[in-house]
């Protein structure tokens, strides 16, 4: 039977009915059943009567796997349970309509090192075209990265991993999608992969990576629409949680309607960040009420492709952004938004209509705002913004990071100012101010430094110079537009800046 699919209110409702039901469960049997807030009788299916062992020496994914398909025999709502106390080790497992796969107690699922047990998909956990599959409990699925990888590099400070390697887990295409109160660790790949998904919920999800291993991102939603992702806790290489649009051989639609919430990450890589992949639109999203531990940039917007970007804000996040070893992406900056085009013959997109609200940070690099001659970034607001710059780390300062692109220098030599705008229009300063730390080393420059930047507009903004007597706190270099005209607010009106026209 065939249920009808619930409204996207009716589905957050019914997941954190569900979610409290999971939390106050502590054992299932094979036999055992629960209820959904419409009543439905839910049957459960335990691993152990399909020949499951969980000793972590054999195999189970053959076991498991028949769990899932006599699950959906009767295409209708079921759950999959995993007992606690044991460890499977299994290959690709693939998820069918209207199946819970729940991880109860400290269950905990572990990554085959034997390629040959997987799909085409190469992941944990997957499903595609499916609706209603919900992941759910609290146990584990461990990535064992240390399988995968080849050797540690010590000059570069990275793991070097296999050509193939696993993710954890990868939902394409799927609708009504959840994943609650797990824990995924030690991923050797992207950790939840969400490609082409519609109306999904990702809620207390925590994510234990090493921090020296690269491409194990947190969360990817990539061509997505209709994503909440909620109270998670995440630890990994690379990007915590990102929004991208990457290419795909099938058509999967733009990134639209997501929002990312109360959420902390500790990454070395961005901590909140759209791109770099953006060959699709990506519009109205929303990142507040987070905390970025570490990372190497805080908040990103990288559009190197010919998507759009636009209709984003940056609400009430703290942050912290430094330098890293050279082969990791970003130089601490602490916010940068940049469209750049990846090679030569790329058409990039825009990046317009965004608002940074009251964000706080320390960082080693500057805000950055970069577009390109004829592609400005447009429209962009910053309110309550405060950010103080430093350096406490060993790696060599005074660079912009561009990459990825082969039409513009990679590793820039650039003084680093409290702001820097380069090809720009429309930018508004309210409220924000630039604090330098202890250690001001000799490139710290400007409080802000704007070229080829058209309608700028400063009101009520504080910051001097990190060397007073050397540099100024505003260097305004003039537009290639001579119309570009820029706007200060009374109390800067009538200081004079190369380039700049007051009002």
């Amino acid at each position: 039977m065939n249920l009808p699919h619930p409204t996207r209110r009716q589905f957050l409702r019914l997941g954190a009915r569900l979610a409290t039901a999971a939390t106050v469960g502590a054992s299932f049997s094979g036999c055992q059943i629960f209820q959904t807030a419409n009543s439905r009788r839910i049957p459960d299916f335990n691993v152990l009567d399909f020949g499951a062992v969980g000793d972590g020496v054999r195999v189970d994914t053959r076991a498991i796997q028949h769990a899932i398909d006599a699950a959906s025999v009767d295409e209708a709502p079921a759950r999959v349970v995993v007992p606690g106390g044991r460890r499977y080790l299994t290959g690709g497992l693939k998820l069918h309509d209207r199946i819970e796969f729940h991880l109860a107690d400290d269950a905990e699922l572990l990554a085959n090192p034997d390629l040959a047990d997987y799909s085409s998909a190469l992941s944990v956990l997957s499903a595609t075209d499916a609706t209603g599959v919900r992941i759910s409990g609290t146990g584990s699925i461990n990535g064992q990265w240390k399988k995968f990888t080849t050797n540690y590099d010590a000059t570069n400070e990275w793991w070097r991993l296999a050509m193939r390697r696993p993710r954890l887990c990868l939902f394409t295409s799927c609708e009504g999608l959840e994943v609650s109160g797990v824990t995924l660790f030690d991923s050797s790949n992207w950790t939840l992969h969400l490609l082409g998904c519609d109306n999904a919920l990702v809620e207390k999800v925590t994510i234990r990576n090493p921090l020296d291993v690269p491409n194990c991102d947190g969360i990817d939603l990539d061509h997505c629409r209709d994503v909440e992702v909620r109270r998670c806790d995440i630890i990994c290489g690379d990007d915590a949680i990102v929004v991208k649009t990457s290419r795909q051989t099938s058509n999967y639609g733009p990134c639209a309607n997501i929002h990312v919430h109360d959420c902390a990450m500790t990454t070395q890589d961005s901590g909140l960040k759209i791109g770099t992949e953006t060959t699709q639109d990506i519009h109205d999203i929303i990142f507040e009420d987070c905390d970025i531990r570490s990372s190497c940039r805080g908040l990103c917007i990288q559009l190197r492709d010919t998507g759009n970007v636009s209709k984003v804000r940056f609400g009430d996040i703290n942050f912290l952004s430094r330098y890293h070893s050279d082969p990791w992406w970003g130089r601490g900056e602490a916010i940068s938004f940049t469209a750049l085009p990846r090679n030569p013959q790329t058409t990039c997109g825009t990046i317009s209509d965004i608002r940074v609200e009251n964000v706080m940070g320390r960082a080693e690099n500057s805000i950055r705002l970069q577009g390109t001659p004829g592609n400005p970034i447009r429209n962009v607001t910053f309110a309550n913004v405060d950010v103080t710059l430093d350096r406490w780390t060993k790696y060599p300062g005074g660079i912009f990071d561009n990459r990825p692109t082969t039409a513009l220098t990679t590793l820039e030599n650039h003084t680093t100012p409290g702001i820097n705008l380069r090809y720009a229009d429309a930018i508004a300063l309210d409220h924000c101010r630039i604090a330098w730390g202890k250690n001001i080393p000799d490139y710290f420059t400007n409080a802000i430094e704007a070229e080829n930047t058209t309608n700028l507009s400063l009101n009520q903004f504080s910051g001097e110079a990190a060397h007073p007597g050397r540099n100024a706190a505003r260097k305004i270099i003039a537009p290639t537009n001579p119309n570009g005209i820029a706007s200060l607010s009374p109390g800067l009106r009538g200081t004079s800046y190369p380039g700049l026209a007051t009002k």
